[in-house]
């Protein structure tokens, strides 16, 4: 079963993500990937492996996590005008720094985990009031490469494999920080970058920061829980509380589009001939 959990859920479920993502845009592709899809499994694995108080200080590594997500975005945002290559530098550069500060805070599931939701909350909200807003155009269709899902599925799956096997080597709250690095949206954002344009990464990422309200739901649930209930009630516990904060943030997202694709003017008729019409 384990290694069902590592082989198949997580690359199965990132693919899920990814195609529903091309069906309704960037950013409701940024908006599921704030899902914790690959860290979620993780934790499951740790729980079953090494037990619940380790998995409850994972859990609480990948919330504060979240901290260093948003540095991401932010950062990405900041150098999303000298191109991709740069954006991407600047993203994980601002993520490796909020990780080093959050890693070094007396961080345990007993006693921080309001506190620590409280700044997590704070740092997504400023995260999104600094990005850019969702752009006014919507982002034309991109047909990827043939390849691309096998590759996103095979780097789900080494994710899990290789954060499983140095867990108990590098520590239960380093594992669940460096589980929660935007790997997949790095790969969308740099995507989008290179082939729409700056505006269209920047909306895949506000879309990832409204995700994470939910994948911070997840795993201050799923901390609390892990300590006072068994792995699969506290993992169903974590799921209902990200649902449904994932089901109340997409709706901001779906008034946007739906303003984007009706600016309140007819849209202007094709400019190619009609044909004739036929003699009577």
């Amino acid at each position: 079963m384990i290694l069902a959990l590592k082989l198949v859920l997580t690359p199965a479920v990132m693919v899920g993500a990814t195609l529903a993502g091309r069906r309704w845009g960037g950013a409701v592709s940024g908006w599921l990937i704030g899902l914790p899809l690959t860290s979620g499994p993780l934790v499951l694995v740790l729980a079953l492996e090494h037990g619940r108080p380790f998995a409850a200080h994972t859990a609480v590594g990948s919330l504060s996590g979240a901290i260093a997500e948003a540095a991401f975005c932010a950062g990405y945002a900041i150098g999303a005008r000298h191109g991709w290559r740069v954006a991407l530098a600047c993203a994980s550069a601002g993520f490796a720094t909020a990780a080093v500060v959050v890693q070094a805070l007396p961080l345990s599931p007993g006693v921080v985990v309001a506190p620590l939701v409280v700044a997590v909350l704070v740092a997504l909200s400023a995260a999104l009031a600094f990005l850019p807003p969702f752009p006014e155009q919507v982002e034309a269709s991109v047909r990827p490469p043939r390849w691309d899902l096998a590759a996103r599925a095979v780097a789900a799956a080494g994710v899990v494999l290789v954060l499983a096997a140095v867990a108990t080597t590098i520590g239960a709250r380093l594992t669940g920080l460096l589980a929660v690095y935007p790997l997949y949206s790095a790969v969308l954002a740099a995507f989008a970058h290179r082939l729409e344009g700056r505006a269209a990464a920047v909306g895949l990422l506000r879309g990832l920061l409204v995700g994470l309200f939910s994948f911070t739901a997840f795993y201050s649930v799923l901390a609390i829980l892990l300590q006072h209930t068994g792995t699969a009630e506290a993992f169903a516990g974590a799921v209902a509380a990200a649902l449904t904060v994932q089901v109340a943030s997409l709706r901001p997202i779906l008034l946007r589009q739906a303003s984007r694709s009706a600016p309140g003017l007819p849209p202007v008729a094709p400019s190619s001939p009609s044909p004739a019409a036929p003699p009577r």
